[in-house]
């Protein structure tokens, strides 16, 4: 018998390169919902700054990096929604924003959002929110995971209390960095369901006309790590509490400043948790509020040698009695330390160390 050969062709195989979009006019895209519709898994979408008026669109794709470039594109949604829901719907999982605005979010039931997310995990980075009904509004997922950073929220909200400059539903985790959040319209400056918060150096205020209710509204359980923010109430305020909090709080090194003149500075709804006030700066004539929680190290008077209180610079003078007050925090996990330093607008730094850590956000820095 003849020898039978067998010649076995293996053939390798290897995934699609991913594609990067171009849109903007002039291009062959000319509107981001032209590519929501052909984008696939992984893809990056470039778009071009321009004012996109009415576009809106429904991303399904998962593992999607979305960017604005030569700029800030403007995605104005002018009566428009997409499936009566927000500007942006995001139903895949993975997605990362950046560097885009999104103004004008309305629909029928007062809800309408600049992004409203439906998948899992969210990294939303150098965006701006503004004039929508919420900034972001999220769905609950207790595996998702959004970060926001770099960012700026202002004016959201249908004017009812019910909607907000952020709405982060019931998911594992939310971290919100290095952001300006202020303004909001009867709703809240920060609202978080999450199971996890991590709030760490962000200015949230009201300025002098601003009219929210709570200025960080944290209403489940869960854990709450808010550090290093500035964080003041106005004169118009719609609630008596700045922060309103049923989980284990960890406040530490942040600027409260109470511009009410009544009203309390922490309303800890949930007081059987160990919970931690550290290194704050309490200004203003408002109650601190929370009972029951363990105290160190914080400073509560009218006037605590702020910079400029009318100007909102949240800095230390030379005088002020917080500088070298402070105590070491041993208590947190290392990625929450106050370790950074919030800078306007919506942006950070390291925050310098020359002795003993100062009470507050902010660290004394000498003239040079």
């Amino acid at each position: 018998m003849k020898n039978l050969t067998i010649l076995i062709l293996v053939v390798a195989w290897t995934p699609a390169q991913a594609a990067v979009f171009h849109v903007g006019p002039g291009m062959p895209y000319e509107k981001p919902s032209e590519v929501a519709l052909i984008a696939e898994d992984g893809d990056t979408i470039e778009i071009e700054a321009s004012t996109y008026m009415g576009d809106v669109a429904v991303w399904t794709q998962n593992d999607l990096v979305i960017r604005g470039i030569g700029g800030r594109p403007h995605l104005r949604a002018a009566g428009k929604s997409a499936e009566n829901k927000a500007i942006w719907v995001i139903k895949g999982n993975n997605t990362t924003v950046e560097n885009i605005e999104f103004s004008g979010g309305r629909v029928a039931d007062e809800n309408g959002a600049g992004i409203r997310l439906e998948g899992t995990h969210l990294t939303v980075r150098s965006c701006y929110f503004h004039d929508n009904e919420n900034g972001i509004l999220t769905g609950e997922d207790a595996e998702s995971e959004v970060l926001v950073e770099y960012s700026e929220f202002s004016n959201n909200g249908f004017g009812d209390g019910y909607s907000h400059n952020m709405y982060i539903g019931r998911i594992a985790r939310f971290t919100l960095r290095f952001s300006y959040s202020h303004h909001a319209k009867v709703g809240h400056q920060v609202k978080s369901r999450a199971e996890v918060n991590h709030i760490l150096f962000n200015r949230l205020m009201d300025g002098v006309s601003g009219n929210s209710s709570y200025i960080i509204d944290l209403p489940d359980p869960g854990a709450a790590f808010i550090v290093g923010n500035e964080i003041q109430q106005g004169p118009a305020a719609e609630n008596w509490a700045m922060l309103n909090v049923s989980q284990r709080l960890n406040l530490v090194n942040n600027t409260l400043v109470n511009d009410r003149g009544a009203g309390i500075f922490v309303r800890l709804t949930d007081e059987s948790g160990s919970s931690i006030l550290q290194n704050n700066i309490f200004a203003g004539r408002g109650n601190l509020g929370a009972s029951g929680v363990s105290l160190v190290s914080n400073l509560a008077a009218e006037s605590v040698g702020l910079a400029s209180r009318t100007s909102f610079d949240f800095g230390l003078t030379a005088q002020s009695k917080a500088i070298d007050r402070g105590t070491a925090v041993s208590v947190m996990d290392a990625e929450v330390l106050p370790a950074s330093e919030y800078v306007h607008p919506a942006a950070g730094k390291l925050r310098q160390l020359d002795g003993m850590i100062d009470i507050g956000a902010h660290e004394y820095q000498a003239a040079e």
